[in-house]
């Protein structure tokens, strides 16, 4: 038998992409400067994190043109929330394991 921590999605698991990840779980989309904010990233990391978790179908990212700006808005998709609670429930799995 293996360990479930090999169950984890390495994508997901990330600090950074699971970070951003839960903060998606808890809204509907979020422009692009609040997730920055609210994770504590630089843009170019922030950038490059949502590219990675967007390749993989985990979130969407969105242009919307809003007076003269173009503002960036993202959401978690269907799958980056299953995606999600996999991994936390092989967190969960494993703490309890080891409680």
């Amino acid at each position: 038998m293996t360990h479930a921590r090999y169950e984890l999605d390495p994508l997901i698991h990330s600090p950074v992409r699971f970070s951003i990840m839960g903060y998606l779980r808890s809204v509907d989309e979020c422009e692009f400067h609040i997730l920055r904010d609210a994770v504590e990233l630089s843009d170019s990391s922030l950038s490059q994190n949502l590219t990675r978790l967007a390749e993989a179908g985990f979130v969407t990212i969105e242009k919307r043109q809003s007076g003269r700006r173009v503002r960036t808005w993202i959401s978690s998709t269907a799958a980056g929330n299953q995606a999600l609670e996999s991994n936390l429930a092989i967190l969960r799995d494993i703490a309890g394991r080891t409680a």
